[in-house]
């Protein structure tokens, strides 16, 4: 992974789930390594719902995450 966002998305059942946008620095990177990864480390709530892969992540003029553009 060479860059990872985790923001909230709307969900009916809990109100709001956890959604992970990745860029990834290996293509061959799948999303079921990347759940695996997570349940090993991550308890069951905080463990992504949705994994999105993107190329880039938008940033600030000082390279900080515009998480708003991702929700």
């Amino acid at each position: 992974v060479l860059e990872a966002a985790v923001v909230g998305m709307p969900d009916e059942k809990c109100g709001e789930a956890v959604r992970l946008i990745v860029v990834r620095k290996d293509p061959s990177l799948g999303e079921e390594e990347l759940r695996a990864h997570c349940r090993q480390h991550l308890t069951g709530y905080k463990q992504p719902r949705r994994i999105e892969f993107r190329d880039s992540l938008p940033k600030t003029a000082v390279g900080k995450i515009l998480r708003r553009e991702l929700r």
